[in-house]
C-alpha cells in the first residue's frame, strides 16, 4: 500500500500579500509563491538538521480581501494604494502602485524522507519560522493555528474524509490547464481568447413590464462545464538562452530572460476529490518548450518524463 504524509499549516492570515499574480491578472497570488514559501521553508528545516523534502504543496483559501475599491458608477476599479510619508519638501514621493490582498489560507505539505520520531520535531520548527519575520506570498504572517501531520493511504476514502474535514469550509486551487487544451483543439481561439473565454462577464437585457432588466453571465455557465474558473499563474517561459547577465543577482547561477506563465485554475471544494494527490502541485522543468512551471501533481504522474524537484 502507499502512503503520504501531509503536512498541514492550517488557517494562516496574510496580510499585504502580492496580489499581482502576473502582468495583466490580479487576484490570488501565483502558484510559483506558495510552492516558493514551502521550498523556502524546506530549506530552513534542513538547516535546522531535520532532513525533510517537501515534493508537493497544495493551496486552501477560506477567504480572501482584495485591496481594491470601485464606485457605483465606475467601471473599473482602483487599486487602494498604501499611505508613503512625505519626503523634505512636503510632497508626495514617487512610488509604483502595487495590488494586495489579505486573506487566509491553509497550506498541504508533502513530505518525505521523515521518520514518526521526527514528526514532532517538524511540527514544533515550523510553528518557530512561522512565528519569525519569514514572508508568505510576499505577505506578513499574523497568525495560524497548529501544524498538524496526517498519514493518508491511497485511495482510502475514509482517510480523505477525515482529512478534508479538517480544511472546510474553503476551495483548493487546482490546475484547468485542459480547459484551454480542448478549446485550442478545436481550432477556434488561440490561448488568450480561450482563457479570456472562460472567465470575461457578458451582460445582456431583457424588457420586462417594469422596464429594463440587467443580466449578467458567464459564457461557460451555458455551454462549458460548470466550476469556479479563474486565470491563475504557473510559472515563467524563458525568452532567451541561458547565459550570464551584467549584474545579475546570483552570479553562480545561469540566467535567462522569462515572461509569466497564466493558464485557467479552478477554486473546488475539498469534499469533490477523490484522492489527496489531485489537490497538490509540483515544480516541472519543460526543457524542450523552455517552460519552468507549478503542475497538478496527477498531470505530471501521468507523464513518466517529466522532470520535477525543489
Amino acid at each position: 500500500m502507499s502512503y503520504k504524509k501531509i503536512l498541514l499549516i492550517p488557517h494562516l492570515h496574510i496580510h499585504n500579500a502580492n496580489a499581482l499574480s502576473s502582468p495583466f491578472t490580479i487576484g490570488f497570488p501565483a502558484m510559483t509563491a506558495w510552492l516558493g514559501a514551502t521550498h523556502a521553508l524546506q530549506r530552513k528545516l534542513n538547516e535546522g538538521g531535520i532532513d525533510v523534502k517537501v515534493t508537493a504543496t497544495g493551496v486552501v483559501s477560506h477567504q480572501m480581501n482584495l485591496q481594491t475599491y470601485r464606485g457605483t458608477n465606475d467601471f473599473v476599479s482602483s487599486i487602494i494604494g498604501t499611505g508613503n510619508p512625505l519626503d523634505k519638501t512636503g510632497s508626495r514621493s514617487s512610488f509604483i502602485e502595487e495590488a494586495r490582498c489579505h486573506l487566509e489560507v491553509s497550506l498541504l505539505l508533502e513530505l518525505q524522507g521523515i521518520s514518526q520520531e521526527q514528526e514532532d520535531a517538524i511540527k514544533a520548527q515550523i510553528s518557530h519560522l512561522l512565528n519569525s519575520k519569514i514572508k508568505m506570498a510576499g505577505g506578513d504572517i499574523q497568525s495560524f493555528s497548529p501544524p498538524a501531520i496526517f498519514v493518508l493511504e491511497d485511495n482510502n476514502e475514509e482517510d480523505l474524509r477525515r482529512f478534508t474535514r479538517k480544511i472546510m469550509p474553503g476551495y483548493v486551487l487546482i490546475e484547468r490547464r485542459d480547459l484551454m487544451i480542448e478549446a485550442m483543439g478545436q481550432g477556434q481561439d488561440d490561448a488568450m481568447a480561450a482563457l479570456i473565454d472562460y472567465v470575461a462577464i457578458h451582460h445582456r437585457c431583457e424588457q420586462t413590464k417594469d422596464g429594463v432588466l440587467w443580466k449578467k453571465r458567464r459564457k461557460s455557465q451555458t455551454d462549458k462545464p460548470l466550476g469556479w474558473i479563474v486565470p491563475i499563474a504557473t510559472g515563467f517561459h524563458g525568452i532567451s538562452e541561458l547565459g550570464q547577465a551584467k549584474n545579475q543577482r546570483d552570479p553562480d547561477q545561469p540566467h535567462c530572460f522569462a515572461e509569466s506563465l497564466v493558464t485557467l485554475g479552478e477554486f473546488k471544494m475539498p469534499h469533490r476529490f477523490e484522492s489527496i494527490s489531485d489537490m497538490l502541485w509540483c515544480y516541472q522543468v519543460d526543457k524542450a518548450s523552455n517552460f519552468y512551471q507549478c503542475v497538478a501533481l496527477n498531470t505530471v504522474a501521468k507523464d513518466p518524463s517529466s522532470e520535477f524537484d525543489f
